[in-house]
């Protein structure tokens, strides 16, 4: 079936043709990598570093090259893959902030190739042919404007001419390298085997400059979405030409090492394999078409891959700069994305030609390497971040893929970037950084899924299982808050307190009970879950919604109170609004004691509304009634000035006393509290013998919130601590009524 399906999606018209491993794979792929550097700039690198040194080189970019190329089997054959290459390989696992960070410079590092190496063929042609030098920079744009055309016809004809310049670039490279068999001695060896660097060149500078040689494993990624089976060619393909490349390169350096002087190597690298071709004259055409193909079939690679990047990134919308470039053509091509590629490749070209070929091209060169190796590190870390979590959606087809190898590879890649250059892997980090910042911030509509919610949960099972095992101490106490909010909407007071109470320290869930049978209300509760939704989406708040259906508000709330819960973390705060109702009495009273005998902590909050919005100078008033409650109150009040809204206010600690003789030692205990608490506050002590509810209405009818201490009554005196509550807080501001239950105790 799938087969069949192939088949007949290559024979639409209006959409994009499809390929198999061979074409759509691996020969993109190893023409890439048999590119400007293989024959522009191989013969510098093996000149300067050596024999052994250029194999070093070799063998540290294949290796990253073979890591990252398990990450890409690991996760292709474990997703459906579609256009956008890496990016899309990258957001579908990490999310779409990384997948469009990277996105974005794996879209530059493409659109530089394509000025890169028509430098390398403009460079090559005039070297071949000196009578075209002072046409250098006319053609190099009649190139470019070439190969935008070409791009324009669309990839099925590109792809079908790079089979032709497969057969020329074969016979070009088993020219140069038959020839300098030819030439090969044990001596030239022994005096090219080790280093010769010249100038400020080294190790990891010509490193920088070989690297883009092996980048051309994202050219057949880059295809994804024009082939007939991606999860099975990419693997196989990529793989065929990371070895195939292999092979040929260290041929390449251990023949031309032993056969060319380094002098020659390091100052015309390209013409040595013209001088050294089989069969003279003929054999130096061939090796110069060849050269030709090469570099005009990479940068067609690249006017490939970039625009398919960058037409993923405005199909998935995930920036809304890149949105009208994910509209296709309706031969199914990105005309937009080419349109931009083939503009900045012009300026960066029009750059390059200016500064002098040569000079450009190894600035380019170490350009390209720099974003190459951040996105190779970041498909690394996507299959690492599978594969490490071990999430159950993550069954890779690839078995060979192990974790460690992704590790290894990510690992490699920002090694291999600091060494290159430390400032440069500042630099590049830093705008990979705001690139994700500025994606997180404009990020539009996405409909994909992503490994990070496995990352996370694995990471949360760890440390819950970790924190279950830690001693709990009064001083580790943050609010795992119950907020008893029913319709948000009409109770924002409540919420909003939650909030501030919690300070992005605890969790808080806003509950609501439907009262009812479950078969009658499972609609209506999934429509008031997505209320809640809405509510705290619209107004920013960091709570997580709840609704409960029980056959009565009582039988609910003990369901809340048993069950919201996940391991350690069990709720040990709970806000309800205070209820003057004389009715409701004895049922207030039995959900608050069974918050206590579940060692659940209390607020109640008599709503006056709100602070004045906007009004920075508020003053909380603490009236002390002793450390029972005091504790928790006052770690209430330091979390509720942590907020930007509550960060000037002004807090002041009360305490009442009958007489004289007791203000200096209620003041003395005050100060040790408030040391204790490492807090700023005043601290007021109040003498007057008049009843405490006139006390506290003088002294604080005025302030911006009221905390006071109160303790849960037996139900048998429900009603009576109802009217005493109802009658205190009657003229005050809105009011917290703190219960603690102990476990919180900031001055201990």
């Amino acid at each position: 079936m799938q087969a069949k399906t192939a088949k007949d999606s290559s024979i639409i018209t209006d959409g994009p043709v499809k390929f198999g491993t061979f074409g759509g794979v691996f020969t993109p792929s190893i023409l890439t990598i048999f590119g400007v550097i293989m024959f522009m700039r191989v013969g510098y690198v093996v000149g300067q570093a050596g024999i052994f040194h250029a194999l070093i080189i070799l063998s540290l970019s294949k290796i990253i090259t073979l890591f990252t190329s398990i990450s890409i089997s690991a996760i292709a054959t474990n997703t459906e893959v579609k256009g956008g290459g890496a990016y899309f390989l990258i957001s579908r696992t990490l999310g779409p902030e990384f997948g469009g960070s990277i996105g974005i410079a794996l879209f530059l590092g493409q659109t530089l190739s394509v000025p890169f190496y028509l430098l390398g063929f403009t460079e090559a042609l005039v070297v071949t042919f000196p009578v075209f030098a002072p046409w250098f920079h006319y053609i190099a744009f009649g190139s470019m404007a070439i190969l935008f055309v070409i791009s324009v016809v669309g990839a099925g004809w590109v792809i079908k001419t790079q089979y032709f310049i497969m057969v020329i670039l074969v016979l070009a490279i088993t020219m140069f390298l038959l020839g300098s068999w030819t030439q090969f001695s044990e001596a030239t060896v022994n005096a090219n085997w080790t280093p010769g660097y010249t100038g400020d060149t080294g190790f990891w500078k010509i490193f920088a400059i070989y690297f883009p040689a092996v980048t051309g494993i994202m050219a057949g990624v880059n295809m994804s979405g024009n082939l007939k089976r991606p999860a099975f060619s990419l693997p196989w393909g990529t793989f065929a030409a990371v070895f195939v490349g292999a092979l040929v390169y260290v041929a390449q350096i251990l023949i031309c090492g032993g056969a060319i002087s380094r002098e020659t190597l390091i100052a015309t690298p390209y013409e040595s394999l013209l001088e050294n071709a089989l069969f003279g004259r003929f054999g130096a055409f061939i090796v110069a078409l060849g050269v030709f193909c090469a570099t005009l079939s990479s940068a067609l690679g690249s006017l490939l891959g970039a625009p398919r990047v960058l037409q993923a990134l405005g199909e998935d919308k995930i920036l809304a700069p890149a949105t009208p470039f994910g509209k296709l053509s309706k031969k199914g091509e990105p005309f937009r994305a080419l349109l931009l590629v083939c503009f900045l490749s012009a300026g960066v070209l029009y750059y390059a030609v200016t500064r002098g070929g040569a000079v450009a091209l190894n600035i380019i060169a170490s350009v390209v390497t720099m974003l190459f190796l951040f996105t190779y590190g970041m498909t690394n870390l996507a299959a690492f971040v599978e594969g490490f979590t071990r999430n159950p959606s993550f069954r890779p087809r690839f078995k060979l893929f192990h974790w460690f190898f992704a590790l290894l590879g990510a690992a490699g890649c920002i090694f291999a970037a600091v060494l290159i250059s430390a400032q440069a892997t500042i630099i590049a980090g830093a705008l990979i950084v705001l690139l994700f910042a500025y994606v997180r911030r404009f990020v539009l509509t996405t409909t994909f899924g992503d490994a990070r919610r496995g990352f996370v949960y694995s990471r949360i099972r760890e440390y819950l299982i970790m924190l279950s095992q830690l001693p709990m101490h009064p001083k580790n106490w943050r609010p795992t808050t119950l907020v008893l909010s029913g319709n948000p909407n009409s109770r924002l007071t409540l919420v909003k307190y939650a909030i501030w109470l919690s300070s992005g320290r605890g969790i808080v869930s806003l509950i609501s009970i439907l009262m009812g049978g479950f078969d009658e209300m499972k609609d209506r509760r999934k429509l008031h879950i997505q209320e809640l939704d809405d509510f705290i989406s619209k107004n920013r708040l960091q709570a997580f919604p709840e609704v409960i259906v029980a056959d009565d508000y009582e039988a609910g709330i003990m369901q809340i109170f048993q069950c919201n819960s996940i391991g350690p973390l069990k709720p040990n705060l709970a806000i309800f609004g205070w209820s003057p109702d004389p009715q409701r009495a004895q049922s207030y009273v039995r959900i608050l004691n069974a918050a206590k005998a579940l060692d659940i902590s209390l607020i109640l909050l008599n709503d006056k509304g709100l602070p004045e919005p906007g009004k920075r100078k508020r003053r909380i008033d603490i009236w002390w009634r002793g450390q029972k409650n005091g504790s928790l109150i006052i770690i209430l009040t330091y979390l509720i000035t942590l907020n930007s809204e509550w960060s000037r206010a002004t807090v002041r600690i009360l305490r009442a006393v009958k007489t004289t003789r007791g203000q200096e030692p209620a003041r003395q205990e005050l100060k040790t509290l408030i040391d204790a608490a490492r807090m700023k506050a005043r601290i007021e002590v109040i003498q007057s013998d008049k009843p405490v509810t006139e006390t506290i209405t003088q002294n604080s009818a005025d302030a911006s919130v009221i905390f006071l201490g109160f303790q849960v009554p037996e139900e048998k005196d429900a009603e009576k601590f109802q009217g005493a509550i109802t009658n205190l807080i009657k003229d005050l501001p809105t009011t917290l009524l703190v219960y603690s239950t102990g476990d919180a105790d900031l001055v201990s």
